[in-house]
């Protein structure tokens, strides 16, 4: 049965990023509250369940790295959780110095285009993983995971949008939905070991967060702290009550 309901959400997935472009309600500045509330959304998932989760990682990876130089390094799987936030935080500087580069603020160079929808497309392709590999104890755990990122990924291609134009909607949109069913696909087929699993979430825990205050955090956005923060308690009561 979740076999099944995890196609559905990775198609799902597929369809957001094909659409989103055409969700015109949605404005950058003012910054909607909608997206607001979607990174409210994100940020209490990653708090109240992905976090929690990399404990269990944790010990797996304690098992794995008892010997050798890993023994010396505490706390492994939230460090990777750090490299994630800063190389998605690396990311965006790289954006902003291809800009000035072209001198053009709407344009980055290709090759950047490409670094950057490449790292999504990974990011996109981990979600999709997750979908049939994580431990869902009912169906609606995994509608509440299709739910937080979904608006997550709606956010997401609209700063890509914004990072590089026309370009995006030729080529990066297609992409990154084919990287969720792709994602799904790899999960059915065959299980990757838990370690690289671990390393994964911590990875992706550390870019929703980066991602999510990149958004929110700029003052021309003009946010919504109250969306924001509906978003967080409204999303958080409902992970507590599955």
């Amino acid at each position: 049965m979740y076999l099944w309901l995890s196609l559905l959400f990775a198609i799902g997935f597929a369809i957001i990023h094909m659409c989103s472009k055409y969700l015109n309600f949605i404005k950058e500045t003012p910054r909607s509250r909608f997206l607001s509330v979607a990174g409210g959304v994100a940020v209490a998932y990653v708090f109240v369940h992905l976090l929690p989760e990399l404990n269990h990682y944790q010990q797996d990876l304690n098992e794995t790295l008892k010997e050798g130089i890993g023994r010396y390094i505490e706390n492994h799987i939230y460090l990777i959780a750090m490299l994630g936030l800063a190389i998605f935080y690396g990311l965006e500087r790289m954006i902003k110095i291809s800009k000035k580069k072209q001198k053009n603020i709407d344009h980055t160079s290709p090759g950047v285009f490409w670094i950057h929808v490449s790292s999504f497309f990974i990011y996109n392709a981990v979600i999709g993983y997750l979908l049939v590999r994580d431990e869902f104890r009912s169906g609606w755990e995994m509608l509440f995971y299709f739910v937080a990122l979904s608006i997550h990924f709606i956010t997401n291609d609209r700063g890509l949008r914004r990072d590089h134009k026309n370009v995006y909607d030729k080529y990066g949109r297609v992409l990154l939905a084919l990287s969720t069913l792709i994602g799904w696909g790899i999960g059915v087929l065959t299980e990757v070991h838990e370690v690289i699993i671990s390393v994964l979430v911590a990875f992706l825990a550390g870019g929703i967060i980066l991602n999510v205050m990149k958004e929110e955090l700029p003052e021309e956005r003009e946010s919504s702290f109250s969306a924001f923060a509906l978003g967080i308690v409204s999303y958080t009561l409902l992970l507590m009550l599955v």
